[in-house]
């Protein structure tokens, strides 16, 4: 993707003012990159969140088991 990107920004750099249809298709260009990256991005936040979940139950699990051995032993 940041390939993809950089070569965006040198076409950007190369176009002319003056080609219409060159400035379109870069426009559409990046609104696709942007859509892809928004997509990705909320792919990554639906995994932090998966990780997060993941997490308390571990935690609860743990405190859980921790709290079983100790009135075992009393």
């Amino acid at each position: 993707m940041l390939r993809r990107l950089q070569r965006l920004v040198s076409r950007a750099a190369t176009a002319k003012g003056g080609d219409r249809r060159q400035l379109l298709a870069l426009i559409d260009d990046v609104e696709t990159a942007r859509r892809e990256l928004l997509r990705e991005c909320a792919e990554v936040e639906g995994e932090m969140r998966q990780a997060s979940v993941r997490k308390t139950a571990i935690g609860a699990y743990l405190r859980n088991a921790q709290a079983g051995r100790g009135k075992r032993n009393n």
